[in-house]
């Protein structure tokens, strides 16, 4: 990347050698942490597509793209040292106030990549060829970037065992839910996060990631669908009489159900950025599987009129007002439209190659240099609005 002037790229390349020498400290061999800075500045520095000719190409070394292809897809380094030592820097740095758990397709035109397949997507109401991720994202309102990423495999892929050795995937991943996928991605670094943590879980097993999160001692933020079964805090229906739908126990109720208790509490509430409020009521409730009397809050937020359809959202927090929680909320969003911005600039989307080790190796790379984009002011603003 060539030094220009002081305020731009010159900035940006003190910017990689600092946060790379952090990151990479730990890699055995110095050809090695060489390579995570020519990758970093490649991802930052390379037109279009971030595929390993295209960075290769801007290097003045001939034999780059052979040594690139070696470092991302064939070489021995552990991506997770890497990606905690991401974390250490960023919360250090940034101040992070909650954690954001993002699960998103990629969608690819060929068969061969690892984990790709035919998957339906919500949003688009319609299935296409794809790779399924989940990434966790540290979030402040002026600063994301993810820090953790895991291939969600189908059972397709993993049963395969001619796909597993073309695509090298370990013999320890194992076939699991969107859910507990989503919730690994937060565990694995080992408690380093800690706070809260927000997730979509209206695709996912919703009471179990909410409980899970809740064990490893995390504050949860989640929206979850309209059918997840809770019960009311107090044991008495909207209706007003008690619960008896289970013997001896309280009665199960779809969370849309249960927001009418919500809905007389709600008030207006500004999203950051938004011209118009949401209106947002509460209702204490608990997870059925829960033994003990954890309490919850259930969210209801409707557009500003009251009409249109609500969103619901379940939060374990009591030590937050109800205005923090929706603008909150936002970040959920934030995440997704970084993705779509800062994120395709830096090519997180972008590898092309088959090893499983390779795909998250170039997550780890872009995710660097996602960071370095984030830490320069250079990410672009979001919309404001609530997921």
């Amino acid at each position: 990347m060539p030094s220009t002037h002081r305020g731009g790229t010159l900035r940006l390349d003190e910017d990689v050698t600092e946060l790379c020498t952090e990151i990479f400290a730990d890699l055995p061999r110095s050809d090695q942490r060489r390579r995570g800075r020519e990758y970093v500045r490649g991802l930052l520095g390379t037109r279009g597509r971030k595929s390993i000719r295209n960075i290769a190409g801007i290097s003045e070394d001939p034999a780059a793209e052979q040594a690139l292809h070696h470092f991302v897809s064939d070489s021995t380094w552990d991506w997770m040292p890497v990606r905690r030592a991401l974390t250490r820097r960023v919360t250090r740095s940034a101040g992070v106030r909650a954690w954001v758990l993002h699960p998103t397709l990629i969608p690819k035109a060929g068969t061969h990549s690892v984990g790709v397949g035919r998957k339906f997507s919500a949003g688009l109401r319609h299935s296409l060829n794809a790779q399924r991720a989940v990434s966790l994202w540290t979030a402040t309102p002026d600063f994301v970037t993810p820090v953790n990423w895991r291939l969600h495999l189908n059972e397709d892929w993993l049963t395969d065992d001619k796909r597993r050795r073309r695509a090298a995937i370990p013999d320890e991943v194992v076939p699991q839910s969107l859910g507990a996928c989503a919730v690994d991605t937060y565990l694995e670094l080992d408690g380093t996060p800690g706070g809260l943590v927000l997730v979509d879980a209206r695709e996912m097993d919703a009471e179990t990631v909410v409980r899970r999160l809740r064990a490893s001692g995390a504050a949860v933020l989640a929206r979850v669908p309209a059918g997840l079964g809770l019960i009311a805090a107090d044991g008495v229906t909207p209706g007003g009489s008690t619960g008896g739908g289970l013997p001896g126990g309280p009665e199960v109720q779809p969370a849309g159900e249960l927001a009418a208790a919500a809905r007389r509490s709600r008030r207006p509430v500004f999203a950051p950025g938004a011209r118009r409020p949401v209106l947002a009521g509460t209702a204490g409730v608990r997870l059925p599987s829960t033994r003990t009397r954890d309490p919850l809050t259930l969210i209801e937020l409707t557009p500003h009129g009251g009409t249109g359809p609500s969103r619901l959202w379940l939060t374990s927090c009591d030590n937050l007002g109800l205005a923090s929680l929706v603008r909150l909320t936002s970040l959920v969003a934030r995440v997704g439209h970084e993705l779509e911005t800062t994120g395709d600039r830096v090519g997180l989307r972008d590898f092309t190659g088959r090893s499983y080790a390779g795909w998250h190796r170039h997550a780890t790379l872009a995710s660097a240099a996602h960071t370095v984009l984030a830490t320069h002011g250079s990410a672009t603003p979001a919309p404001g609005r609530t997921a």
